[in-house]
């Protein structure tokens, strides 16, 4: 989309909405990581409103994020536990932060916000570089294979109908750049409100191949927080990634 920018889609109203939005594998998701951190300290890019890193925390690792959104920073230290939270406002592609982690994760496809392979690869080697010896780099992402199914690389869905208000996810698909156009509009007698989404998918093998680039390789990958099999059926997948 032109003129789009990430933070864009996570305004105060957006990020409030968020805050209370569960999975339903969040308890899952932290006692993965948990025991990936081998106590921590762990670090969370494009770390929101903490719906991770609050219970991570909680089970007494340091989580220190990055994040571009101001407003979603300010809900995560809104909130118990959140309020001494070091979190850093940047493009976590960079990680600009200082140190080394045991842990460094990135959930919900938030990987693919970064919208050129050529970020995507930078975010990798500079992920390498704070990880300490042994430390491990874990990527949360949907498996791409679905978007091969749309008609005319298009589609109109109805996320919700209610008697006051519809919302609509519409999304547009490139296969050459690997980039989807998507806005979720929301239909209401208060009006219109459109929250747009642009990202750069990767298969699960360019994002091995990135790996090793930062001189990183695959130690597992799963298809859901529970360690089930990755699969030609499976709809996201949990890649660790170590020296």
């Amino acid at each position: 989309m032109k003129g789009y920018r990430p933070e864009m889609s996570f305004d105060a109203v957006v990020a409030a909405e968020v805050r209370t939005y569960r999975r339903g594998d969040e308890a899952a998701a932290v006692a993965f990581l948990a025991q990936l951190a081998r106590g921590g300290p762990a670090l969370e890019l494009a770390i929101g409103t903490g719906r991770i890193a609050l219970p991570l925390a909680a089970q007494g690792i340091q989580v220190d994020g990055i994040d571009i959104a101001p407003a979603m920073v300010a809900e995560l230290q809104a909130q118990a536990g959140g309020e001494g939270m070091a979190v850093t406002l940047g493009d976590f592609a960079d990680v600009p932060v200082d140190g080394t982690y045991s842990l460094i994760y990135i959930v919900w496809n938030t990987f693919f916000n970064l919208l050129t392979q050529e970020e995507q690869v930078r975010c990798f080697a500079n992920v390498a570089a704070h990880l300490e010896d042994g430390g491990v780099f874990v990527i949360e992402t949907y498996a791409p294979a679905f978007l091969y199914r749309l008609q005319n690389n298009q589609y109109v869905e109805a996320e919700g109908i209610e008697v006051d208000a519809v919302r609509l996810d519409l999304l547009r698909h490139d296969p050459v750049t690997q980039v989807i156009e998507e806005s979720h509009v929301t239909l209401s007698a208060a009006g219109m409100r459109f929250n747009p989404v642009v990202q750069r998918y990767a298969w699960p093998s360019e994002l091995d191949l990135m790996a090793r680039m930062a001189g990183l390789r695959l130690r597992e990958r799963w298809g859901g927080w529970h360690r089930q099999p990755f699969t030609g059926e499976s709809s996201l997948h949990i890649s660790v990634y170590g020296r």
